[in-house]
C-alpha cells in the first residue's frame, strides 16, 4: 500500500470516528497546546486571558509612571517606523502601485503618528490587532488598532480555529458579552514571542514583561534612597548640659527651637556644657544597589542602557556590540508589523478582483537599520560594487525603486535635457576601516 492510499485510508478512519476530519484533513496527529493551556481551553475560554490583561495594565502604568520606560517604548517605536512604508516589486506593475498609493492615503499609513501608534501598542500589549473596515464598494478604508487585552481567539482544544467565520471575539469585562464576532479575514493580529506560534490560543507577550519584578524593585529602591538621603544628610548637633534639671533643659529646647529656620552660629549656657556637631550621613554615594537593579533592568530591555543616558563604566565598543543587537530587535519589529500591513493590502487587492499571489510584491520599511545617513550610503556604495542591480540598490536606501526611475525620467524631460550619465568609480578596501570593516572609495576619473 503507497503512502497515498494510507493517507485516504488514515482520513476516513478519522471521520468515522469523530465525524468530521480533525485538522482540516491533513496528516496532523496530536494537539498544539500545554498540558496546562489545555485545560484552560477545556474549561475557562469563555472569557479573555486575565493574566495577559494584568501584564498590560502594569506595562501601561510602567509608561506612564517611569520616564525610563517610556523612552524605551518612545525609542523602539521611533526607529520601528522611521522612514515610513514602502512597496518593492521585482517587476513593478502600475496597477499595484496605483492601488497601494490609494490603500496609504485612505488608512493613513503615510502619517507617522498613525504608524507609531500601532508600534507602540505592539511593543507594550504584546500584540497588535488591526480590523479592516470595508465600505459599501469592498474598499479596506481603515485599518483600526483594537485592545488586545479584550481580544479572544476562538479555538478549539487543538490549538486551531473553530471556525473561520467566527475567528475572534471581542468580549466586554463590565457585561460578561461579546461585543463583536470578527471573521478571519476581518482581523488580522500579529503576536510578538508567543509561547508558540502554532497554537493560536497562545497570544504575544509584551517587551517588557520579564521586567515588571526588578523595576518594581528598582523603584522602591529609589523612593528609599530618597528617603534616607533626606532623613540622615543634614548636620546634627548633639547639646549636652550637665546637670540641668528638666524643666531647664526643655526652656533651652525651646529657645533653640524656636529659631530652628534661622542660622544659628552662637549657643550660650550658664551651665557647664557642650554643642557637638554631628556629620551626617557619608555614605549616600554607595548605591551599588541600585545600579544593581538598574542593570538587570535594561539586561531584560530590548535597548541597551548606553542609549538609554547611562554611560558610566561603558566602553564605545561594547556599546556598539550593544547597538547591533539591538538593531536586530527593531528589523525583526519591523517585519511583524509590515507583515500586517502587507495582509491588509493583499485582502484589498482580492477584494478588487485581483490576485495577490501573482503579483510579486512586499511591503517593508523604508529604513531597515536605524543607522545614520553616512553609513547606509556607505553601505549602498559597497553593494553597488560587488554588482547588485540600482533597484535592488535603491530598495536598500529606503526609496521606491519605481519612483527614483520616475522622477528620474522627469527630470530628464524638464530640466537637463542632456544629463551626466558617468558613473563613479567605486573601490573596496578590506580591513582597513575601524573594527576590521572595509573602506570605501570613490572617484571620478
Amino acid at each position: 500500500m503507497g503512502i497515498v492510499s494510507s493517507l485516504k485510508n488514515r482520513f476516513a478512519r478519522k471521520t468515522a470516528v469523530t465525524g468530521q476530519a480533525e485538522h482540516m484533513n491533513t496528516s496532523e496527529l496530536g494537539y498544539r497546546p500545554t498540558p496546562e493551556r489545555l485545560s484552560r481551553l477545556e474549561f475557562a475560554l469563555q472569557t479573555v486571558d486575565y493574566e495577559l490583561r494584568a501584564v498590560i495594565h502594569d506595562i501601561r502604568m510602567m509608561d506612564k509612571a517611569d520616564g525610563r520606560v517610556k523612552r524605551i517604548h518612545d525609542r523602539i517605536a521611533r526607529d520601528v517606523t522611521r522612514g515610513g512604508l514602502v512597496i518593492i516589486q521585482s517587476d513593478p506593475s502600475s496597477l499595484v502601485q496605483q492601488e497601494w498609493h490609494a490603500f496609504v492615503n485612505r488608512l493613513q499609513l503615510n502619517n507617522a503618528q498613525k504608524l507609531k501608534s500601532d508600534a507602540r501598542g505592539l511593543i507594550i500589549e504584546g500584540n497588535l490587532p488591526i480590523q479592516w473596515v470595508l465600505d459599501e464598494d469592498c474598499n479596506v478604508v481603515a485599518g483600526i488598532r483594537m485592545p488586545s487585552e479584550t481580544i479572544l481567539p476562538k479555538v478549539g482544544v487543538n490549538g486551531r480555529f473553530k471556525d473561520i467565520k467566527e475567528a475572534f471575539v471581542q468580549y466586554d469585562y463590565r457585561t460578561g458579552q461579546n461585543l463583536a464576532v470578527f471573521p478571519l479575514w476581518q482581523l488580522t493580529l500579529a503576536r510578538n514571542d508567543p509561547d508558540n506560534f502554532d497554537d493560536l490560543s497562545c497570544m504575544g507577550r509584551p517587551f517588557l514583561d520579564g521586567c515588571r519584578e526588578i523595576w518594581r524593585k528598582l523603584r522602591m529602591t529609589d523612593t528609599d534612597l530618597v528617603i534616607r538621603r533626606r532623613a540622615r544628610s543634614p548636620m546634627r548637633l548633639a547639646h549636652v548640659m550637665e546637670n540641668a534639671s528638666k524643666d531647664e533643659l526643655e526652656e533651652y529646647r525651646a529657645n533653640v527651637e524656636a529659631n530652628k529656620d534661622q542660622i544659628a552660629t552662637d549657643f550660650y549656657m550658664n551651665k557647664k556644657g557642650t554643642v557637638s556637631a554631628i556629620q551626617g550621613d557619608v555614605n549616600l554615594g554607595e548605591i551599588n544597589d541600585v545600579v544593581y537593579l538598574l542593570d538587570s533592568f535594561f539586561s531584560g530591555s530590548p535597548v541597551p542602557k548606553g542609549l538609554a543616558g547611562y554611560t558610566d563604566g561603558l566602553s564605545r565598543d561594547i556599546l556598539e556590540d550593544l547597538k547591533r543587537d539591538y538593531f536586530d530587535e527593531v528589523d525583526q519589529l519591523q517585519d511583524v508589523l509590515a507583515w500586517v500591513y502587507q495582509q491588509g493590502f493583499r485582502l484589498h487587492l482580492l477584494l478588487k478582483g485581483v490576485n495577490a499571489d501573482a503579483e510579486n510584491f512586499k511591503i517593508s520599511f523604508a529604513e531597515r537599520r536605524t543607522e545614520s545617513l553616512s553609513q547606509t550610503t556607505d553601505r549602498v556604495l559597497k553593494l553597488k560594487a560587488l554588482g547588485l542591480p540600482d533597484s535592488m540598490l535603491w530598495e536598500e536606501l529606503g526609496y521606491n525603486p519605481e519612483d527614483v526611475e520616475a522622477r528620474r525620467e522627469n527630470d530628464e524631460k524638464n530640466y537637463d535635457p542632456y544629463p551626466d550619465i558617468s558613473q563613479p568609480r567605486i573601490s573596496i578596501t578590506p580591513s582597513n576601516a575601524r573594527k576590521g570593516d572595509s573602506a570605501t572609495s570613490i572617484s571620478n576619473g
